[in-house]
């Protein structure tokens, strides 16, 4: 028999029972959290201390590792073996990375780290950072944990979330879904529930490694991202090293060691937060053994040295703006530790004539929101919980012929989402061709990024354009990506899921996007050129082809006619005049009418060789 759980009138009912337990966790570039919705609270998980961060940082020293606040008291002794802001790191090639100031690189091969415990990646680090947070949670729960929302940056592309999920396999947890820091943020603030009616919201995320903008529509259930933008290697950690760079001048230090770098990032860090509310700090290098003891550091001078950066994030918050296709919002949250700089605040409240909302904890923020949507994902939901539609950043598409980039699926498309489209073959005969997947807008694929290529083989031999493939692209709620292709008539199938080697540049994504709108023009007129180019080959192949077989067709005459526009076609497409290779391929059209009139003739004499006509009647009966 089974039993119903029941209540007394008025009392709310115990669901601790059925309530399944699922977290939320920001992994974080600086610092790192882990949260829980209980259905009425959301709660930060503190460590012994009382601590809710967890700050990113991993030591791996020559007979134990330490994480948090133990790896940092370990980073000016052991600078070497210390690895912190592992998060910019993860999804990257060791090519686009700079000597890091925090830990020794490899030299060779994937990018690594260099410890007393041999090579670490960026995934073996936030493995640990997630391993800590997993057990801390659990110290102050009754049941084990049964899944995760881990957020990332929206701008994180498929390899940067591709590792963070391998990250969680690492330590242990469970994925329910990767999802957009600023996303989380607004469910963190219920800002849905408090919109009867439609409105707009700028979420401006700035935290220690990592900016993202997001534009969301809000309405009562639903929460719509109609655009993002931002910069995957850019935080609190590019102010802290200026603000290093200018001391180091300041107190006279010519070569810095590795651990007077690591320190001088901590003095940085700490004169940075004071300044949030002091107009002037004394900064003490008696420790650093430098030639001048102390120095100061003003508001107006930090100020003047993260200018810059700042306006990097407005950069992209005005074309966020113009990406959603709108001129204004109706509020904007601030989230991430970095925006508690004044000058932060202030510089988002001229961009967006709006006084930032910033009621929340902005370090904590990500982690509640990600929580309430664990709560969710795991079962624990009600009528009236949020709904989440998250975009893809740049646009997916793959090459056609004449080196063109055919977009499938657009940016700032919802996700998940699945598009197909139909191809077929350029040649006669072709039997199998290489499908290259591109992201980004441009018209040529020498200016978009190559993500993957595969091969699909076994299409049947036929002439070319007569075979049909199918080919789907499928982003899931993750982002990540999945790109199939099948010829219709065999069934020949081949596929894969976009798991790139490396991740964008930190200004990659703002400089394809800036180059797409200044190169609009330029790019139209070349895809024209392209696939003019494209349709005037084929034509012409297709011409040597017949008159190779079928040359006997035409006097000499009308074969020298023919043979002198072909040539007037070829030298054309040797220029860049697009109307003159149309006009071209026209006339060139046009004069093979007759030969393609006498070879269809010549097919259906071929064809009804030896059939009579009462053959045919009866044929035609039946």
């Amino acid at each position: 028999m089974v039993l119903l759980q029941i209540s007394e009138p008025g009392e709310s009912p115990d669901l601790s029972v059925t309530r399944s337990i699922a977290v939320g966790i920001d992994l974080g570039t600086t610092n790192s959290l882990i949260a829980q919705f209980d259905g009425e609270l959301v709660h930060v998980f503190e460590d012994d201390l009382g601590q809710p961060s967890l700050p990113s940082v991993v030591h791996y020293g020559a007979e134990s590792t330490q994480v948090g606040d133990a790896a940092m008291a370990l980073a000016n002794e052991q600078p070497e073996n210390t690895i912190a802001s592992a998060k910019r790191m993860l999804g990257r090639a060791r090519e686009e990375v700079v000597d890091d100031p925090y830990a020794s690189l490899t030299t060779d091969g994937a990018l690594a780290f260099a410890t007393d415990q041999g090579k670490k990646t960026p995934v073996e680090v936030s493995a640990v950072i997630l391993g800590a947070l997993k057990i801390r949670a659990e110290a102050h729960l009754d049941s084990p944990i049964a899944g995760a929302v881990i957020t990332v940056p929206a701008y994180f592309d498929d390899a940067q979330r591709q590792a963070t999920r391998q990250a969680a396999e690492l330590a242990g947890i469970k994925v329910l879904r990767l999802l957009n820091e600023p996303t989380a943020a607004a469910v963190a603030y219920g800002l849905d529930e408090q919109a009867e009616e439609s409105s707009l919201l700028a979420v401006y995320d700035l935290g220690g490694g990592t900016f993202d903008i997001s534009i969301l529509r809000m309405r009562a259930g639903l929460f719509e991202v109609l655009a993002t933008g931002g910069d995957s290697a850019l935080g609190g950690d590019d102010f802290d090293r200026e603000i290093a760079r200018y001391l180091t001048t300041e107190l006279e230090l010519a070569d810095p060691t590795p651990r007077q770098r690591r320190t001088l990032l901590g003095i940085a860090r700490d004169a940075k937060q004071a300044l949030s509310d002091s107009a002037e700090v004394e900064i003490d290098g008696s420790g650093l053994g430098s030639d001048a003891l102390s120095a100061s550091l003003t508001r107006q001078t930090l100020e003047a040295l993260i200018e810059p950066y700042i306006e990097r994030t407005l950069m992209s918050c005005r074309q966020a703006l113009q990406d959603a296709g709108v001129d204004s919002v109706d509020r904007v949250v601030l989230v991430g530790g970095s925006t508690r700089a004044p000058a932060v605040a202030r510089a988002v409240e001229a961009c967006f004539g709006q006084t930032p909302l910033s009621t929340l904890d902005p370090d904590q923020v990500v982690a509640m929101g990600a929580a309430r949507q664990a709560d969710i994902l795991i079962g624990n939901r009600s009528d009236n919980d949020a709904l989440l539609l998250d975009v893809i950043p740049l646009s997916l598409g793959l090459e056609t012929y004449g080196g063109l980039a055919e977009r499938i699926i657009d940016r700032n498309s919802t996700i998940p989402i699945a598009r197909a489209q139909e191809f077929t073959t350029a040649r006669d005969g072709q039997t199998g061709l290489v499908v290259h997947v591109v992201q980004g807008e441009r018209e040529r694929v020498a200016d978009c990024r190559s993500l993957a290529r595969f091969e699909l083989k076994g299409i049947p031999p036929m002439v070319a354009g007569a075979a049909r493939i199918e080919v789907t692209f499928r982003v899931d709620a993750d982002g990540i990506l999945e790109v199939s292709a099948v010829e219709q008539q065999s069934g020949a199938r081949s596929e894969v899921v976009v798991k790139p080697a490396f991740g964008l540049d930190e200004l990659d994504i703002t400089d394809m996007l800036k180059a797409s709108y200044e190169f609009a023009a330029e790019d139209m007129v070349a895809r024209k050129l392209a696939e003019a180019g494209v349709e005037a080959e084929a034509l012409l192949e297709g011409l040597r082809a017949a008159l190779a077989q079928d040359g006997d067709l035409l006097d000499s005459d009308e074969a020298q006619t023919l043979q002198q526009e072909m040539a007037r076609l070829e030298q054309v497409l040797q220029q860049t005049d697009v109307d003159a290779i149309r006009e071209h391929t026209e006339k060139l059209g046009r004069a093979s009418e007759t030969f393609a009139a006498r070879r269809m003739d010549r097919s259906i004499q071929t064809a009804l060789r030896g059939i009579s006509v009462g053959q045919l009647d009866a044929e035609s009966a039946e």
